[in-house]
């Protein structure tokens, strides 16, 4: 039996990718209404009341637990799960808001011999996919660059905690930077700057900085929260540019030409899905883990992400 945390929209995209692949799970969630529109959407009953109170009933331990609750209730519900004996976690993005307590998830999976991932589902994306087998075929990524403007206009509207709103790098634009780095190599050196405010996202409203990868390859990247913009991921090899925008598609501009073409890939997936869910929750559950983003890998990562959200300097 799997255990399916949360019943918002995300969790309804797990439960149509569950059912796809014919596994038998369990939904629990909290709130009477939420859990409502889960079973008007997808058929599929609900345990109201919450992780906690359902532990207290102490049910069989799970094969394997998706956590996709809201950003400010993923720490605490992986703890949870992690202290109860659960061994294997797929957490929503980015798994916590504070560093110290990726440290403490980290911690405990040590202790406790269990695996918690980052579901970071645009790894597995058709288009990702695609991407990482020709540009290892060119011979690795020479640089990158990347680009996560998000659109404030739309975001000061959403129904999100304060705290939600003000890691909003963490908990939303990380998609992007992941995806950058997963194709162009981990972070070795960064070098970051950032301007304005909004008075949701104090820390910064305009960010721009530039390093090299742990392959050598050299990158940059810039968002403007205040202007226009689009997320963006573009690989460059001796070869070719790869361009991922939208993220859903790939483009070439092979050297010395002057077009991007479009490049055919077998997207079925996700168009059925919610994109990059369906091969993301496969990976997880057949226990093949190469491509998926490890707790520890998350740690790892999060000062880099505090240096860019112009959280510390």
């Amino acid at each position: 039996m799997i255990w399916l945390i949360g019943c918002g929209q995300m969790s309804i995209d797990y439960s149509r990718v569950l059912e796809a692949q014919n596994q038998s799970y369990l939904v629990i969630g909290r709130g009477k209404e939420s859990a409502e529109n889960f079973e008007l959407a997808t058929g599929k009953s609900v345990v109201t009341g919450g992780l906690e109170s359902f532990l207290m009933k102490k049910p069989e331990l799970p094969i394997a637990v998706i956590v996709s609750v809201g950003v400010e209730q993923l720490y605490s519900s992986t703890v949870q799960l992690l202290e109860y004996g659960v061994k294997s976690i797929l957490v929503e993005k980015p798994g916590a808001l504070i560093k110290t307590q990726l440290e403490h998830v980290q911690e405990l999976c040590r202790s406790s011999n269990a695996d918690v991932f980052i579901a970071y589902n645009r790894r597995f994306f058709a288009s990702t996919e695609t991407a990482r087998e020709m540009i290892a075929r060119d011979g690795g990524a020479t640089s990158f660059n990347f680009e996560f403007t998000e659109w404030s206009h739309v975001i000061e509207k959403l129904d999100k905690p304060k705290e939600v709103l003000e890691n909003w790098f963490l908990a939303n634009s990380t998609h992007v930077t992941d995806l950058a780095f997963f194709l162009g190599g981990a972070p070795k050196e960064v070098a970051s700057f950032t301007s304005g405010s909004l008075p949701w996202h104090q820390a910064a409203s305009s960010f721009a900085g530039a390093g090299i990868s742990e392959t050598g390859a050299l990158f940059n990247y810039a968002a403007n929260w205040e202007s226009a913009g689009r997320w963006s991921v573009e690989v460059l090899t001796k070869e070719n540019r790869y361009v991922l925008r939208p993220m859903e598609s790939l483009q070439v501009q092979k050297r010395g030409t002057i077009p991007q073409e479009g490049v055919e890939i077998d997207d079925k997936l996700d168009r059925d899905f919610k994109p990059g869910l369906y091969k993301q929750v496969q990976s997880f559950l057949k226990g093949d883990y190469c491509y998926l983003c490890d707790i520890h890998e998350q740690s790892m990562m999060f000062d880099v992400y505090e240096k860019i959200a112009g959280h510390s300097h």
